[in-house]
């Protein structure tokens, strides 16, 4: 393998999620230790002013400039990096050259995209480059899609320890979320309601469970999409804003590692809002506001008026303070096909949107760079690349944690 200057460079570092990520690489690998990074990005100023706020022994990490759109410059940052890590979204809109240039470069790539549409055009497109060139592109290294991709691994991987066979259904259920909604994540719906918009078939496409699978299964996927009650988890069930990215994450994990899980898996994702009748109600608010944003962001008029004054923009964010409150709660509830049953939680110790998400986004990045996996090249998920080397990261320096609970 050619040496590379660094091993990890993060581009787009003074986005708002970039920033986060840089004082967290920082803060766990200062500038001389083990891992060689830089930070990148198009705005040679802006980035000596987030070197700046590291103090005073940062002022020789190296500083990279490059345009999201200029191939040349993107080719050499990909000539300098092993590992490059992402944060310029929405991907679908400024991710697509870079993805493009580290396929076919062999330079291995992370990111924290949310939009499963984009995935599958870079894996139609550049997935033959990526083996060739030997790139591991592993796309949803944030809350989307780690604690789900890694929730459901740990929990098979001990049940099949357990029981000697895996679960044949989870149903991933978020018990508790706390933490503002990510600028970016808005961004990206608004731009797939306006990619849909404009291509109808599409719509059709979005609802295939197996949309970034090799291969469409038989089994026929669950999917909460207003108010229902679960006797599983014994409460009121509302959709999950992020379940339509993560299962496709998750049932392309277990395709990706020879369907360890079954090819009758099944998968969903919904969130908890109670037993009783309040827990009804909101769970009936929760769906029904959800179904008016996605309207409202349909139309043209209504989605200027929620970018112009409703929804944060990209590049806003939450305090420092307000990120340390956040937090979450995830619970998998699983049954075997003898009716066995096992429960995992997966828990967080920031909100999820921003400061979670940056710390496991740069304990993906560095278990890429510097962890051994012995895979090829190709599209890859946070499960099926890094599995268990990423769970004892994220647990051991990210404020996660994974346990199993008495079913």
């Amino acid at each position: 393998m050619k040496l590379k200057e660094f091993d990890v460079v993060v581009f787009g570092a003074t986005s708002f999620v970039g920033q986060i990520l840089v004082q967290y690489l920082w803060k766990r690998h200062g500038l001389n230790g083990e891992l060689k990074w830089a930070i990148a990005g198009r705005d040679q100023a802006k980035l000596e002013i987030l070197r700046n706020t590291l103090g005073e022994q940062a002022r020789t990490l190296p500083i990279l400039t490059a345009n999201a759109s200029n191939e040349e410059e993107l080719q050499g940052l990909s000539a300098k990096a092993r590992v490059i890590v992402s944060t310029v979204g929405p991907y679908a809109l400024y991710g697509s050259q870079l993805v493009k240039i580290c396929a076919e470069s062999g330079t291995d790539y992370c990111d924290l995209t949310g939009e499963v549409q984009w995935i599958a055009r870079m894996i139609d497109a550049h997935e033959a480059s990526a083996k060739k060139s030997g790139a591991r592109i592993v796309h949803c290294c944030g809350f989307d899609s780690i604690p789900s991709d890694l929730g459901v691994l740990f929990l098979q991987n001990a049940v099949t320890v357990q029981y000697g066979e895996p679960c044949q259904q989870i149903r991933m259920r978020v018990r508790k979320l706390k933490g503002e909604f990510s600028g970016g994540t808005v961004a990206s719906m608004i731009n797939v309601t306006r990619e849909v918009a404009a291509d109808r078939s599409l719509a059709k496409k979005l609802a295939n469970p197996y949309l970034i699978s090799p291969t469409r299964l038989a089994a026929r996927q669950p999917n909460v999409k207003f108010a229902e009650f679960d006797p599983i988890a014994k409460n009121w069930l509302a959709p999950f804003v992020m379940a339509g990215i993560n299962t496709r994450i998750v049932h392309r994990s277990n395709a990706l590692m020879g369907y360890n899980y079954g090819k009758d898996f099944k998968y969903d994702e919904a969130m908890m809002t109670g037993s009783g009748l309040k827990g009804r109600l909101t769970a009936i608010g929760l769906a029904s506001g959800m179904a008016g944003f996605l309207i409202g962001a349909a139309l043209p008029p209504t989605r200027w008026i929620l970018e112009k004054y409703v929804v944060p923009k990209p590049g806003e964010g939450p305090s420092e303070n307000s990120q340390k409150r956040g937090s979450y709660d995830l619970r998998f509830y699983g049954t075997t096909s003898k009716g066995k049953s096992a429960v995992a939680r997966v828990t967080g110790d920031m909100d999820p949107g921003y400061g979670s998400t940056a710390k496991m986004l740069g304990e993906a990045v560095v278990c890429l760079a510097k962890d051994n996996h012995d895979k090829a090249g190709g599209f890859w998920t946070p499960a099926s690349l890094m599995g268990e080397q990423l769970i004892s990261r994220l647990q051991l320096h990210a404020g996660l944690t994974f346990e199993l609970l008495e079913s």
